[in-house]
Parts: structure tokens; sequence; C-alpha cells
């Protein structure tokens, strides 16, 4: 079993640290500190083809894998995660269901912009009373002649009030199917659409930089071709997406759980105490012993989903076990670098500072980890 990189994905992986330690880690704290959507770092990042990298050339991608998704995600992540997510929802949430169930003139006409990064796509499908019951869907679309009237609400969806958004899609309820369930269906709605409104940017704890919004439905109009995949399955499509997003958010968690690492290894070295460098110390030793084999058994867990994920094979149950076992690391890691650089770890101006305040919603968005643990329940036959 060989689990080195091949020589395309080093030097992509190579290329994106050098990005995220010399153009993003110099000005991340005071966009943060700001709430300021990083606009110069995504258009390098669409410079770098990095939101085309699981989208083929003819749609104007980088004709990569999802597993070179995953490895600049991680990267960015060591780093920052208000770019990363912003990277990680603009390809998995924004672009790839286009990619996936999108006509081909659908594809033509919004994949090309996705891909190089110049416009940004969002996915509403949490609602305000929502959460993880997805299928609890309120928001609603009927058909009026030729054109999808929709009417609700949508929380927590990100990239979604942007200036370079172009797209939501959003799952809404489309009539009844023949068991009485909700027929649930994805419609693209352009930014800017009459009746279709964004909230003001929430006040997060975390990803400060990143852009997360609510969206108002009063009336809104789109054509009847805007309709995405079959109508009825947009929930099950989603899900599909999901199972693809949860292995890029367990790179993202590793990408954080790993920054810890490089951070408290660095301080470790250079703050004193007691006449010693704290990491001289076997209770500090200990502790990022600990973060380290974290973070390591965390990257084996999304290779190994991302491996079956490549190849064609089922993955439901390794993207979920991925998620949680991340996302838990990216947490654990999180408290225990504060802790090592005590009082400076409850500074903002210090990376691990931000690092904490990211790594909790990790363990809640694109499935919380109740609902992996569920996941894989039932792919055990629970």
């Amino acid at each position: 079993m060989d689990l080195s990189l091949s020589e395309e994905h080093e030097a992509l992986r190579a290329t994106v640290e050098d990005f995220a330690r010399k153009e993003v880690a110099p000005v991340i704290g005071e966009l943060y500190e700001r709430g300021e959507f990083p606009y110069q770092l995504v258009a390098r990042m669409g410079e770098m083809g990095l939101f085309g990298l699981p989208i083929s050339e003819e749609y104007g991608g980088m004709g990569g894998d999802y597993f070179a998704l995953c490895l600049a995600l991680e990267e960015l992540a060591r780093v920052d995660s208000s770019v990363a997510i912003t990277l990680e929802a603009g390809v998995s949430l924004g672009a790839m269901p286009l990619y996936r169930f999108g006509t081909e003139e659908q594809k033509r006409r919004w994949l090309p912009a996705l891909a190089a990064g110049e416009k940004l796509g969002a996915f509403g499908l949490t609602e305000p009373g929502g959460g993880s019951d997805a299928g609890a869907t309120r928001t609603t679309a009927r058909l009026d002649g030729d054109e999808w009237v929709i009417n609700g609400s949508k929380a927590f969806i990100t990239n979604s009030g942007t200036d370079i958004t172009s797209i939501v899609t959003v799952t809404a309820v489309t009539g009844t199917g023949p068991d009485g369930r909700k027929e649930i269906s994805a419609i693209i709605v352009p930014a800017g659409t009459p009746g279709f409104r964004v909230s003001q940017k929430y006040s997060k704890v975390g990803w400060a930089a990143s852009d997360t919004r609510e969206l108002y439905f009063d009336d809104c109009r789109v054509p009847a071709e805007n309709l995405l995949g079959e109508r009825g399955r947009g929930y099950a499509q989603f899900l599909s997406i999901l199972d693809e997003g949860r292995v890029a958010i367990a790179a993202l968690s590793v990408g954080l759980a790993q920054g810890c690492v490089d951070e408290s290894l660095r301080y470790a070295r250079e703050r004193e105490a007691f006449g010693n460098p704290i990491g001289s110390y076997q209770a500090i030793q200990f502790k990022i012993a600990d973060m380290e084999a974290r973070a390591h058994t965390a990257r084996l867990a999304y290779y190994a989903a991302a491996a079956k994920m490549l190849r064609g094979e089922p993955f439901k149950k390794e993207a979920a076990i991925a998620k949680l076992v991340a996302s838990n690391a990216a947490m654990d890691n999180a408290r225990d670098a504060t802790q090592i650089f005590g009082g400076y770890g409850f500074m903002n101006e210090y990376p691990v500072g931000r690092f904490y305040r990211d790594a909790k919603i990790l363990e809640i968005g694109e499935g919380t980890s109740e609902v992996q643990r569920m996941l894989i329940a039932r792919q055990l036959g629970l």
C-alpha cells in the first residue's frame, strides 16, 4: 500500500503551501478582524486554477480530481480557514452540483466563470427551522407557465452575498410524490433576480473573513429551465454532493489540526519558562505528540475516503468517518494549542486564537458529528 503523493499531487500541495505562507498568512489576520471578504486572495486562487481543480477542461477547469482539491484545502487551512472554506464551498457546493447534474447549456453558461474563480456559486439547503433535518424543507417552488415561483428562506449559506456571487442553487418543495412525501427539487437562482434577497452578513464566532448569509425568496421567478437535474431528485442529488463535501471538510479540518501543531512547535521552541524552552518539558511534549497523532490519523481517514471515491466505489461510510475524526481532531488540537500558548492563545493576533474560533463549526457544518455517527451506524446495518 503506497500512501505517498503522486508527482502532480505533491507539486500542487507544495504550490498551495507556498501561496498560503507567503500570500495568505501576511494579510489574513487583519481581514479576519475586520470581517472583510478576501477578494484579492480569491482572485489569486482563481488564477492558480484552484476553483477548477476537479472540473474538466471542457468547462474551463483544470481536469484534475477531487483529491487535488482536498490537498489544496488542507494546505490553506493550515494557515486560515476562512480562505479555505471559501474555496471548499465555491467548488463542492457552488460548482459541483452543476457539474454533476446540470444540463449542457447550464454547464456552459455558468461553469467556466465558477471554475476560473471569477464568480462564486452557493447552495441553499439549510433552513432556519430545519438544521440537520434537511428533509423538512419549507421553501416552495411552483410552476407558473414557463417559470418557477419561489417562496421561503435559507440559513447559513456560504458565498451567497459576495460581489462576485453569480448563482445560488436552492432546494424547494415542488409538489408531492406518489408516496405522499414532499417532492424536493433543486433550482438555480441567479444573483440579482427580483424577489431574491440576501441578508447582511452574520456576526460569527469564527470564519470571520468568509461570507455567510440568510436568503429570502418572495415570489422570486426564474425560468423553468433553471431546474437542476431531475425534478423531485433535488434532495437525493444533494446528499451525494454532501458525501464528497464531507471528504473536503475532513481535509480542511486536518489542515487546521496540523496548523495547530505547526504553531505550537514554533512557540514551544521560542517561549521560555523557568529558564528553559517550554518544549523541553514533558507536559508540552506529550501534548504536541497527541496533536500530531490526531492530525496524522485524520489525514489517513480522508485519504482512504478519497481513494474509494476516485475508484468509483461506495464511500459514504468512509466520508462520514473522515469528517467525524478530522473535525474532532481540529477541535481538540485547537484547544490544546491555545493551552500551550497560555494567555497569548487567547489573543486574536495569534493564529491559534483564530484556529480556536474556527474549529467548532467543523463539528457542525455539512453534517454534525451526531449525523456522521448516524450515517456510520446505518452503513453498518443498524
